[in-house]
């Protein structure tokens, strides 16, 4: 494939060290030095978009690629209220279009376990559950997208909670999020049940950047030559 990487930061780097180890190129590189060059003529020369950049630019860059009429993958957060906009948009064009709040596999088997886990303690009271997340202090949201989807995973099956907030609270109604930004760490989620006999934890922690690169990547291949939505269920099988 011939990829378009826009954001060419630390992960977009990592994205094409691993597409070229795949076989594919990387023609059209895009970071703020060089925003210009995302045009549709010059993403209409590429098979794929893969979008990393952040919440401010995610949703303009994936229209882009939608009107270019190439399939997109956006690992960007923090712009999910437009998200809806951006999938009628896809319909619209017959386009293509994967958004992940996270690409890793590990985090993906992490989900399932994590909604697995919820049912199972959905009926029982005494038990309360909040999410840790940690990342690096570059991470430019709070909470993670990862950290979100787990809490709606959450709040899915776990009928006592209500609402998620980004503050500790004793409110049982509201699930904790505690969203701490220490380096160099590239990412641990933690979900904890507590009661006054015991926890029960389950944590994901990524050693680096190379499981959500590696899932991109993934994705841009599983895209090619398909029309409409997909996640990354679609991608693994799940």
């Amino acid at each position: 494939m011939n990829i378009a990487l826009i954001g060419y930061g630390k992960m977009g780097k990592i994205i094409e060290s691993i597409a070229v180890s795949r076989g594919h190129s990387v023609n059209l590189k895009i970071d703020i030095s060089n925003a210009e060059m995302l045009t549709v003529e010059n993403l209409q020369k590429c098979d794929v978009a893969i979008e990393f950049t952040g919440p401010h630019s995610a949703f303009n860059n994936v229209m882009k690629s939608l009107e270019a009429n190439i399939p997109i993958v956006c690992g960007s957060t923090g712009w999910l209220s437009q998200y809806d906009e951006a999938v009628a948009f896809c319909n619209k064009q017959q386009g293509t279009l994967l958004y992940a709040s996270n690409f890793s596999v590990g985090v993906n088997v992490f989900f399932e376990v994590n909604k697995l886990l919820a049912g199972l303690m959905s009926n029982l009271p005494d038990y309360d559950v909040s999410i840790t997340e940690i990342h690096h202090t570059e991470k430019k949201d709070a909470p993670s997208g990862t950290a979100i989807t787990l809490a709606e995973q959450i709040l899915a099956l776990v009928n006592r909670k209500e609402t998620w907030e980004n503050v500790s609270t004793t409110d049982k109604s509201k699930l904790t999020i505690i969203s701490e930004r220490i380096d160099p760490a590239p990412g641990t989620h933690k979900i904890c049940y507590s009661s006054a006999i015991d926890d029960i934890e389950i944590i994901h922690t990524a050693h680096n950047r190379n499981g959500f690169a590696t899932g991109a990547v993934l994705a841009a291949e599983f895209l090619l030559n398909k029309k409409g939505i997909f996640t990354m269920k679609d991608v693994l099988g799940f």
